[in-house]
């Protein structure tokens, strides 16, 4: 029986985590380049991590392992965040990347039936179904635009689905090959495979110039410890004690809280088909997490 704790508190911190990510990006991109930003990223992230395992003696995984775990690391980490970073750049409001990448529970849904054999009931099946329209009805407003409403360039849609099957693909591969791997030695590894593309991908697109002003040196400090350390341990925590189509359902409630951190720090505005798509969204959490029934074994 999982106590109160692990139940609401550990998902809630998760999620407000998470969600902060999109800002700290926001922050960050003025001062370097998407590709560069998360390769000093990963490698500030690498050495502590590094540190923690020694501390730890943590019990590294075989190769077989670790190669499951680096392919983890491109999905979870390269796609997804080099899509998000990418779409930012590009003028796309990281509360909408936040929405886009709300669509994650239908996708994982999908792919966790077909080849997890999860079961999904018809209440969640409606649950994620909401979460889909929800999302589209934020998309049909910034896409239409309207007074006082920033829109974005159609262009950063392509990387913003790049990021969504990113996360949302290796949400499911780590729930069928990365369950044994110890979470400290396997988000390790994860990182240093994202390390890896990032850094062909910066000196392959970018100049690599950056500008260690305060304001990236704060932005970077709260992405490595908040995010890449605090959020993504988590993550792995939850996606391990959970069905992933579950788990996945969890991240229709990050883009309302980071609607609410970008309007209040970049004044990025909703209008009211927005607002009434969150709520649609927020009603398909409460159906697709409520009721599911376990994985076949």
């Amino acid at each position: 029986m999982r106590s109160a704790f692990q139940i609401y508190v550990v998902p809630a911190v998760f999620v407000w985590l998470w969600s902060t990510g999109f800002i700290g990006a926001k922050y960050g991109l003025p001062y370097a380049e998407p590709f560069t930003l998360l390769l000093y990223r990963m490698l500030f992230t690498l050495v502590l991590l590094g540190v923690l395992a020694l501390v730890l003696k943590v019990t590294w995984p075989s190769w077989r392992g670790a190669g499951h775990t680096a392919v983890t690391g491109l999905l979870v980490h390269g796609c997804y965040l080099g899509g998000v970073y990418y779409a930012i750049q590009g003028g796309m409001p990281s509360g909408i990347i936040s929405l886009i990448v709300g669509l994650q529970p239908l996708v994982t849904a999908l792919a966790a039936v077909v080849i997890l054999r999860e079961s999904v009931t018809l209440r969640q099946w409606v649950g994620l179904s909401l979460g889909l329209l929800g999302v589209s009805l934020v998309l049909t407003e910034k896409l239409g635009g309207g007074p006082g409403i920033e829109g974005f360039p159609l262009w950063t849609l392509g990387w913003a689905m790049l990021s969504l099957f990113g996360i949302s693909v290796g949400t499911v591969y780590q729930k069928r090959h990365g369950e044994s791997v110890n979470l400290v030695a396997g988000t390790f590894i994860q990182y240093s495979a994202a390390a890896v593309f990032f850094a062909i991908g910066a000196f392959a697109l970018e100049t690599r110039e950056v500008v260690w002003n305060i304001q990236l040196q704060l932005s970077m400090a709260w992405l490595v410890f908040g995010v890449s350390i605090g959020a993504i341990l988590l993550l792995m925590l939850l996606i391990r004690r959970g069905a992933a189509s579950q788990v996945a359902s969890l991240f229709y409630l990050v883009p309302p809280v980071t609607a609410l951190q970008a309007f209040w720090l970049f004044d990025e505005r909703l209008g009211a088909l927005a607002i009434a798509g969150g709520v649609v969204s927020i009603t398909g959490v409460a159906l697709a997490v409520t009721g599911r029934k376990q994985p076949a074994q």
